[in-house]
């Protein structure tokens, strides 16, 4: 009988620790808002080791000279060619400033920013080629940014040094066109990139600062499985001289267009436009244009911003998003923080995204209204309705004039929305609480200036639009 006992109670010990009961106990996985496992890549923010990346090429040591009124493009671009040549290797930037037009990365390089090292672009445009490229949500030729890598996989940028987009000239041309004539577009202003990545994988980005840009800071086409890591990004927002109270137009921290796999991590961005910007094409027919595409399984965490026009922002040249994910993250004195621009020209659909663990102070912190800046609607008899849906807010704590700034439309529906744990302080004067513009919207926990928030009234018919008469 004890034999027995010992016996049944050695096999229950053994069943409790074998592999089929080791494995129920593991953590479950992250997953995604559609529901798929959340690949472990996006867990590893480990910094690259520039010491595994090949031989350093110091460009002082290759032809550069330290003459920081001087524009060395093409002694540069000699630097990156060579190393090309010689089997890859890293394109140091010593300390000191090195004046410079577009160049162009090639497979095996990469760029090493060191501590007081500047890579700075020229002011004057000339300076940077014109080739087939990416703006807006089109394919067009246009000028190329300061740091260009096309079809260049494993590339990596890293700091901690400073890549200076030198601006200023760039935006005071801007503003002054504008002056002249309002409907200036940003084409017209003719401003290069500081970043284009594009046609590209498994690309790193690490403790750089990114300042300064004549036009968007960082722009990603066709790319997959980018890193933003630590890196600091900004751009003036106000107080530029000559041109006063305006600050660096369209200066997009991070634009990621028809890419997915992409993290952005531990990083400060502010910005005279949005920070982080979902593109992928625009026009009526832009879903037939095979150069357009969707972005999916994207994550922005453990940010923090100063002063932007949006956190993140699905559009205005957006066609399809999804597995977007935004957690923990901090906003102070931000335009908005979720803004998702619908463009009555566009056929668009952001879905299954969710924000979570944010907070701070806003002037809007969830926004959907229609686009119409520069749209240019065509005939087309079987143009889909686009749509938000399955959108997920939860543990939100956010001091804003505006909480729920939206609008509904016959261009666009709005459904299942979910907001849980959140905690709002509306300081506008004006409760904008109007869960009658979703089609199915879940709430638990839901608290704005201290008390839960009415329920859903009926919506008054406007014609072509569902907004009631005070919203308009």
């Amino acid at each position: 009988m004890i034999k027995t006992s010992i016996l049944t109670t050695f096999l229950a010990a053994l069943l409790a620790f074998s592999p089929a009961s080791a494995k129920k106990k593991q953590p479950a996985k992250e997953l995604f808002p559609n529901g798929e496992p959340i690949p472990a890549w996006f867990s590893d923010t480990a910094r690259v080791d520039i010491a595994t990346l090949g031989r350093q090429y110091v460009i002082t040591e290759h032809g550069v000279c330290h003459n920081p009124a001087l524009v060395q493009t093409k002694a540069i671009q000699a630097v990156i060619d060579k190393a090309a040549a010689e089997g890859g290797g890293v394109i140091v930037i010593p300390e000191g400033t090195f004046l410079s037009g577009s160049l162009f990365f090639k497979q095996g390089t990469h760029l090493y920013v060191k501590q007081g090292g500047c890579l700075k672009g020229s002011d004057r445009i000339a300076d940077f080629e014109m080739r087939e490229t990416r703006m807006e949500g089109q394919t067009l030729k246009y000028f190329s940014a300061l740091v260009n890598a096309d079809g260049v996989d494993g590339f990596t940028i890293t700091g901690p040094g400073t890549i200076d987009g030198n601006g200023y000239r760039y935006w005071e041309e801007f503003w002054i066109r504008r002056q002249f004539n309002k409907q200036c577009t940003n084409l017209e202003a003719l401003r290069p990139r500081l970043v284009y990545l594009s046609n590209s994988k498994n690309i790193t980005v690490q403790d750089v600062s990114l300042i300064n840009s004549p036009f968007w800071t960082n722009h990603l086409y066709k790319c997959e499985r980018v890193k933003y890591l630590g890196c600091y990004i900004y751009a003036p927002t106000k107080g530029l001289g000559m041109i006063g109270k305006n600050g660096a137009p369209s200066s997009d921290a991070i634009d990621i267009d028809f890419c997915h796999d992409i993290l952005i991590s531990g990083c400060y961005m502010s910005v005279n436009d949005d920070a982080v910007v979902l593109k992928g094409g625009k026009g009526t027919f832009a879903d037939k244009d095979p150069r357009n595409g969707p972005n999916h399984n994207i994550i922005v965490q453990d940010c923090n911003y100063g002063k932007v026009h949006a956190c993140i922002t699905f559009g205005s040249e957006s066609l399809h998003d999804w597995n977007i994910i935004m957690r923990r993250i901090k906003f102070e004195g931000v335009n908005r923080v979720v803004w998702f621009k619908m463009r009555p020209d566009t056929p668009q659909h952001y879905e299954l995204s969710r924000f979570e663990d944010l907070s701070g102070s806003a002037d809007a912190f969830v926004v959907t209204l229609p686009w119409t800046q520069f749209f240019k609607p065509e005939e087309r008899k079987d143009m889909p309705l686009s749509r938000v849906n399955d959108i997920t807010f939860r543990n939100i704590n956010v001091e804003c004039k505006k909480f729920f700034d939206v609008k509904s439309s016959d261009k666009y529906s709005l459904e299942n929305f979910s907001f849980e744990n959140v905690n709002a302080k509306e300081t506008g004067g004006k409760e904008t609480w109007h869960p009658e513009y979703v089609k199915g919207i879940s709430v638990k926990n839901l608290v704005i200036n201290g008390a839960a928030p009415k329920a859903a009234k009926t919506v008054k018919k406007t014609g072509k639009s569902d907004t009631p008469e005070e919203f308009l």
